[in-house]
């Protein structure tokens, strides 16, 4: 376990780094973001599947979460781990997924291999923590999200 004053000097060390070897513009400031490299990893969205849409070339899967829930990967195709929760089937499917906004960057990934899934399965989108809840939207009239919060595992 660390000592607070071992985590002080390690914040210490990576700080100083910057203030001896960044150089900056007259009146420039750097500013640190640390809370997002903590708490992106934090945060899940969780959703369930609407339906499996089987095509010629490519499975569809359509959750019921959408860009309005999280509209990362639709503004800059931002990157986040999908798991089914509830299926952990040995048999593996490729999916496009989708949220269930008529518009066509409401996807969340392509090809992702996932056990295989159907309807009413619970799939959780990893990796929203920073961002997520304060992007959502309430766009096509749909609801804001609904968040939960848990303070450790005791």
């Amino acid at each position: 376990m660390i000592l607070m004053e071992e985590r002080l000097l390690i914040s210490y060390r990576f700080f100083k780094l910057f203030h001896d070897f960044l150089e900056t513009y007259p009146g420039q400031q750097v500013h640190f973001e640390l809370g997002r490299s903590l708490i992106a990893q934090c945060g899940s969205l969780i959703s369930k599947v609407l339906y499996i849409k089987n095509g010629v070339n490519t499975d569809f899967m359509i959750l019921d979460a959408g860009m309005t829930e999280l509209i990362r990967p639709a503004l800059y195709q931002s990157y986040h781990k999908i798991e089914n929760l509830t299926n952990l089937s040995e048999q593996m499917q490729r999916y496009d997924v989708f949220g269930p906004i008529c518009e066509s960057s409401d996807c969340f990934g392509k090809a992702i291999q996932m056990p295989l899934t159907k309807r009413g399965d619970i799939i959780a989108i990893r990796s929203t923590g920073a961002y997520g809840e304060v992007m959502s939207s309430q766009y096509n009239l749909r609801e804001k999200v609904q968040s939960y919060y848990s303070e450790g595992f005791d």
